[in-house]
């Protein structure tokens, strides 16, 4: 991939970009009690890393002086965090479980009506209808339904209707409560969302597709009232979206390459959660990477 579109940036530039982006990260750093001198030693330890495995020269071998150079970090610190290992993904087993489950719920037109709307399913069936025991073993046989269900009522994720049938909820999408779970979509899909962004500035050519559309100085009625019709349009996508992955996957022979398409809306009055001036007026756009 072609990067020599960063040679033109600029460090002054590039770090009022980072205090930017870094505000809400310190905001939840501190909400949460992670201190500055843990943030700090993080970021040393980050740092260090991604010099050591993504800006090795070719043909030679990585050395503590060349990070040392690259970082501003003492050599013998370099030398003391070195060989960590890369960063690796690590999927709570909450989360492969659940999110597959309920993506086939919502995708395979077995489980869901004429709408797209996920079915309310009988806990089993004789007779080859939907059900909800069909629906965990067109997924996985390593686990029982009945283990299954149980966990989701305790999560809270469906819920038991007058006919005894099971019945998914909204949380099930967009997990709330599970702290782990929480965290784990908040690391992907940020660090996602942050790669693609990255690989764009730095390419002469951006390949990932960014777009965002904006408008300021409204009033509060206009802004939540957009918030609202965005919110339909974006789970209308992202519920296609999942329709058509589920069912490519089913021939697809497998490999190493990933896929992520998010969303995110955001509705504020300026004087909160982003470090922006709002201007008074209409002023509306789209911004592309």
């Amino acid at each position: 991939m072609n990067r020599s579109g960063g040679q033109n940036l600029d460090a002054t530039g590039v770090q009022g970009a980072l205090n930017r982006l870094l505000r809400p990260l310190v905001r939840l750093a501190i909400r949460c009690g992670v201190t500055f001198p843990t943030f700090v030693d993080l970021l040393r330890q980050l740092y260090v890393n991604v010099t050591e495995h993504e800006f090795a020269l070719p043909d030679k071998q990585q050395t503590d002086s060349r990070v040392s150079l690259l970082t501003g970090i003492h050599r013998k610190e370099v030398s003391r965090l070195r060989g960590a290992g890369a960063p690796v993904r690590v999927v709570p087993e909450s989360v492969s479980r659940t999110s597959a489950i309920v993506a086939r719920w919502l995708a395979d037109s077995s489980f869901v009506d004429a709408k797209g709307v996920p079915l309310p399913l009988p806990r089993a069936s004789e007779a080859g209808e939907a059900s909800f025991a069909g629906l965990v073993e067109s997924v996985t046989r390593d686990l029982r339904p009945r283990a299954v269900l149980d966990d989701w009522l305790d999560r809270k994720l469906v819920e038991i209707d007058e006919k005894d049938r099971i019945v998914l909820l909204e949380r099930a999408m967009v997990p709330r409560e599970d702290g782990e779970v929480r965290l784990y979509y908040f690391a992907r899909n940020l660090g996602d969302h942050a790669a693609a962004s990255v690989e764009n500035v730095l390419a002469d050519d951006p390949p990932f597709l960014e777009r965002a559309v904006h408008y300021d100085g409204l009033s509060e009625e206009l802004a939540r009232s957009l918030e609202a019709y965005s919110r339909k349009l974006a789970i209308e996508m992202l519920l296609q979206l999942n329709k058509h992955a589920n069912q490519a996957v089913r021939t697809d022979p497998g490999g190493n390459s990933r896929w992520n398409c998010g969303v995110y809306i955001l509705t504020t009055d300026g004087t909160s959660l982003v470090a922006e001036d709002v201007p008074q007026r209409k002023d509306g756009g789209g911004d592309a990477a």
